[in-house]
């Protein structure tokens, strides 16, 4: 766990003093990462710098896991925690091997455990092992060469990382799959981090709280879902954009949302039985599976009314299929490429796990604010 404590940067300048960062306080929980967002000049890589004294504070302390990191000498401190930089660093004349190394071999491991740690970090980053260890930064694309950048800061373990725009000067492509691994390895590892960030999208996907930051002080700090539903004051509302709630899409899934599995048909029913499921549960349309379980079409009520015979002469192709890890976004992105308002969602095997519906959607970001408006509507009446 992080906990920033009034913390405070004053520089002293020919023009005056100015304040850098402005009495911070706030807590990462132990493998959460927190993203810094703000404004160029805001404050928040000052903050980030000062976790691992390159910027010495002023005034206030860091705890990291309750220890008071004023207590322990730089080099200590440095060492318990990766740092990843934009311009990543990479050593030009030692192989990567060697750069993932540099603090393991520091610390006095032995080769062979400073060897396979490498190999173990460069699997997870989908480089391969016996391709890459003995190349030199030269020899890899600037995506490959940020990958290496973000494993050599976990080469030794360390419960904390500190991450100063990592990925923004990589390609979207890239960008977004370097992204996706550090997330799988984050899934995994479990680290604290701190990660700043002047990309709001990035920050919505990476962040499980965000930081906004304004002219040196923490304007809110908060779950991105919250802070994109209700930013406090007119700057985080222009800062997060606009289109705040699409951005909301990205955070939730098919399985949030969708309609548990309503009784579906199989081809070899009758459309009676059909029209029958429909007319009972109120539905305008029913699920069609195959014997395996998968949804291969679906009946409506009006075919079932205006045709006679088997489900299976008489139905409707699907026009998109949802999976129930799918986010929402882009289950809006296949409904309006595909004109429809309705999916079947299905497991990682295809099997039919529900249903979801543009409704269904629109109804579950909604309810943050029917709540937001509930609790107002409470206080001016008194409630309690």
């Amino acid at each position: 766990m992080i906990q920033l404590e009034n913390l405070t940067k004053i520089f002293e300048t020919p023009d005056g003093v100015v304040t850098a960062a402005d009495n911070i306080n706030m807590t990462v929980p132990k493998g959460e990462i927190c993203v810094l967002l703000g404004p160029s000049g805001c404050g928040k890589t000052t903050t980030l710098k000062m976790l691992n004294r390159i910027i010495p504070p002023t005034s206030g302390r860091v705890m990291i896991n309750g220890e008071d990191t004023s207590t322990l000498d730089t080099i200590t401190l440095r060492r318990n925690i990766g740092y990843v930089i934009q311009q990543i660093g990479l050593f030009p004349n030692m192989t990567i091997a060697e750069n993932i190394a540099i603090v393991p071999r520091l610390l006095g491991w032995e080769k062979k455990r400073y060897l396979a740690r490498a190999e173990e970090l460069l699997a997870m980053v989908a480089l391969e092992p016996k391709t890459f260890m003995q190349r030199y930064p030269r020899e890899l694309s600037g995506g490959q060469q940020q990958r290496v950048g973000v494993i050599r800061a976990l080469a030794a373990d360390p419960p904390v990382m500190l991450m100063d725009e990592p990925f923004g000067a990589i390609d979207p492509i890239n960008r977004e799959v370097i992204q996706d691994e550090f997330l799988k390895m984050q899934e995994e590892l479990q680290k604290t981090i701190l990660f700043v960030s002047h990309d709001i999208d990035e920050a919505v996907k990476m962040a499980d709280k965000i930081a906004i930051f304004n002219a040196g002080k923490l304007i809110q700090f908060d779950s991105p879902d919250a802070l994109l539903a209700h930013p406090c004051n007119k700057f985080v509302e222009d800062f997060v954009g606009t289109d705040r709630t699409l951005k909301r899409l990205r955070l939730a899934k098919v399985a949030d949302v969708m309609t548990p599995a309503p009784t579906p048909v199989k081809p070899d029913d009758d459309l009676q039985t059909a029209l029958e499921i429909m007319q009972n549960n109120d539905y305008v349309a029913v699920t069609m599976v195959d014997t395996l379980g998968r949804p291969i079409g679906s009946i409506t009520r009006d075919l079932a009314t205006a045709k006679r015979g088997r489900c299976g002469d008489h139905f409707h192709g699907l026009r998109a299929i949802a999976r129930v890890d799918d986010d929402l976004r882009s289950v809006a992105s296949a409904m309006f490429s595909k004109d429809t308002t309705w999916m079947p969602c299905v497991d990682d095997e295809g099997i039919f796990r529900g249903e979801i519906s543009q409704r269904g959607v629109t109804h579950y970001l909604g309810a943050t604010y029917r709540s937001r408006e509930a609790q107002q509507s409470g206080v001016q009446h008194g409630e309690v």
